[in-house]
This record gives structure tokens, sequence and C-alpha cells, in this order.
């Protein structure tokens, strides 16, 4: 269904045409004046209600596109139609961004730190008994794996860690927390993913969630935080020591 006479857009006039219409098209989206999934007036249309030229608009609809929140369809029912933004699509820009912009690792681990200790309170608070309960099973179900054999499942291992991340963050009872710990985990879990490679760090790992997520069950928030501390304690020696062994690599070659 085009969008309807009530919703029709003021001209535009002067320089960056396309990026007026942008502003227009993205705040009616945005503020709910045009419900996701349907379809934008056609060009010919949004010529005439914006009063510009076909390729302005065709720039307008484009930007839209790459934004994330027009999805452009081909075919008999073709045209612009208003999308619903994706968390995933979301993380995996931003993560895209850290990459890029080549964001220090010790700024990212900081950022991690504060996010994780602020989960760490609210779960402790907010959290379900059910929820709480299935935190230390996860943790004790980390240690059984790891003493499975000298050879454990490193992938379960590392599967389970991401859950029990994911329910951390779910347990603030605050979307955000989970949208910004699904962003974090792409981009900082292959360090994550260091402490469970080096067998001493991962029964240390292991040892210190199982603390963490029975002093959130309990309640105790102080304690779960100076734990929670720690994590990033055993993560920047183990960066440091993968590190080492890196150089001495080089060194002897």
């Amino acid at each position: 269904m085009a969008l309807e006479n009530t919703n029709r857009f003021k001209p535009v006039t002067g320089s960056n045409l396309s990026e007026k219409i942008v502003a227009q098209i993205e705040t009616a989206i945005l503020s709910g004046g045009i419900e996701t999934g349907k379809r934008l007036s056609s060009e010919r249309e949004l010529q005439k209600q914006f009063e510009v030229g076909r390729g302005a608009i065709r720039e307008a609809l484009q930007t839209l596109k790459q934004k994330g929140i027009l999805e452009i369809k081909k075919g008999v029912k073709g045209g612009a139609y208003t999308k619903k933004i994706e968390v995933g699509s979301a993380s995996e820009s931003l993560s895209i961004l850290l990459k890029q912009n080549r964001v220090p690792l010790e700024q990212l681990v900081e950022f991690r730190d504060a996010i994780d200790r602020t989960e760490v309170t609210l779960a402790s608070i907010r959290g379900t008994d059910e929820e709480k309960e299935k935190l230390v099973q996860l943790s004790l179900g980390l240690k059984a794996l790891n003493n499975e054999s000298k050879d454990p499942d490193l992938a379960k291992i590392k599967s389970i860690d991401r859950e029990m991340n994911l329910l951390l963050a779910k347990m603030t009872k605050n979307i955000i927390f989970e949208w910004i710990k699904g962003t974090i985990q792409v981009s900082i879990g292959s360090h994550d993913s260091l402490l469970y490679d080096n067998p001493k760090y991962r029964k240390k790992t292991i040892e210190n969630w199982i603390n963490t997520a029975r002093e959130i069950a309990a309640g105790e928030p102080l304690k779960a935080l100076s734990l929670c501390s720690y994590h990033y304690v055993l993560m920047q020696d183990c960066i440091k020591e993968e590190a080492l062994g890196n150089l001495d690599d080089v060194k002897e070659k």
C-alpha cells in the first residue's frame, strides 16, 4: 500500500536536496508516521511531493537503503518499502566500525569491563531465580566439559561462554545491554577465546565464572563485581603472554 496523502512531504529547495529528502522520510519512518512494511509512494509521486528531479529521489532512496530502514523491491509489487532495523545488522556495522578505526584493545577491554560491571550489578538485583540458577548450571557445565578429557571440546565451551554472556545481559531487564553485548561478542570475542585456548587460563576462567555466577545467584553484587574485574586481569595477562610468545617466534625465525 502506497503512502497516503495525509503523509505528504514538503518540497525541498536549495543545495543537498537528497539529504533534505532523506531527513524527511527518515523522520516519518522513525516517528511511526510510516509503519514498518509499508510502501512509499512511487518515485514519480515523490518527485511531485518534494518538487525535485528523479535523480535526487533515487539518491535519497539509496541512502535510506544503506541505512537499513528501506528495502527496494523489484517486480510488479516493487518499490521502496519501510524496513525494521535488525539488531544483528546494527551490531555488525558497529563491529566493522571498531575494526576499521583500529580501536585499541585496551579501550575495548576497558569499555567491556565497565559494561560487564553494570550487568553484574543489575543481574544480581533483577535476575529471576530461574535465570540465576541457569547461569550457575551453565558455569558448572563449563567445568564438566573441561574435565572430560585433556583435549576438551573448546568449540562447545566457547559456545556456552557466549550463552552465559548473553544471559547475563538479558538478566539486566534492559534490552540495550543485550544489543551492546551482542556487538561486543563480535568485536572482542576472539580475545575471550584466547582464555579458553590456553589450558592454564581456561581453568582459571571457568572457576571464576562459577564463583561469579554463584555470587550473582546469592544476590551479592559487590562480591560478583570483584570476580568480574578478575576476569579482565586474566584476559590482559593471557594477551600479554600470547604477544610475548609471538615475539619469541619471530626472533627465532
